[in-house]
């Protein structure tokens, strides 16, 4: 089973093998593919009534007698590969991430790693990858990315998402097993699991640069404890209460 992510806004548009195929006039395909038989041989193919990107023929153990593949080089291999499960973890207060991703100095990042980072970002249109773990009552805490749309899979767990509007105004709604959410660029967001189990969800943004983001705490601390005052009509002194943002 894979789950699969595609950076396009537009209808998803595909072409199948079989599809070509069967598309392409049959003395093309002789002349193109040149089997023993001819166009003769090509007339022997017969278009299936169910999609077969889909449908596996039931005859399939006679059909298919090796299904071997040969592994590519490991340094090409690196290029479309990455074990994300495996990969270093990235903990917050109440969860932690794992990336695959690209990242503008490769810092931290091992030999494989730089590879496939520097391998998304030579692509215009590609997508950073990440597993989110949000423990039981935990809170991925309300956050906005500069520079990517983003879209998560439900993968167990129960939770709640907030969407923070610039209006002002905020929805809220729950979130379960097989679910989709989207937060488009810029918008504020947040996460809370609800369940005893921990919420873990496989997110997709919408860049091939390095992931910018904007959390609550780092825009709050990171502004002057002079202006909040101001804000928010309260002491200056006050405001030494809050923590210091973690990087």
């Amino acid at each position: 089973v894979f789950l699969l992510f595609f950076t396009t806004h537009e209808e998803l548009l595909t072409l199948d093998v079989d599809d070509a195929f069967f598309s392409t006039p049959e003395d093309i395909a002789a002349r193109a593919l040149k089997p023993k038989g001819g166009v003769n041989f090509i007339r022997t193919f017969k278009k299936q009534a169910e999609d077969q990107a889909i449908n596996l023929p039931p005859n399939l153990d006679e059909l298919v007698q090796n299904a071997t593949y040969v592994q590519s080089p490991d340094n090409l291999v690196w290029q479309y590969f990455y074990n994300l499960k495996g990969s270093k973890e990235y903990h917050f207060p109440g969860g932690t991430f794992q990336w695959a991703r690209y990242r503008r100095n490769g810092t931290g990042l091992n030999e494989t790693e730089k590879i496939f980072s520097e391998s998304l970002h030579k692509h215009e249109n590609t997508l950073t990858l990440a597993t989110l773990r949000i423990v039981s009552n935990g809170l991925g805490q309300p956050h906005f990315h500069f520079n990517a749309n983003e879209m998560g899979y439900v993968m167990s767990g129960c939770g709640q998402a907030g969407v923070i509007l610039s209006s002002g105004v905020t929805f809220n709604f729950n979130i379960g097993i097989g679910d989709v959410i989207f937060f488009p660029v810029g918008t504020q967001h947040y996460l809370k699991s609800i369940c005893d189990e921990d919420l873990l969800l496989v997110l997709a943004y919408s860049t091939g640069n390095e992931l910018e983001t904007l959390r609550m705490n780092g825009y709050f601390r990171g502004t002057a404890d002079h202006i909040l005052a101001q804000l928010f009509s309260k002491e200056q002194s006050e405001f030494k209460e809050f923590q210091k943002a973690a990087k």
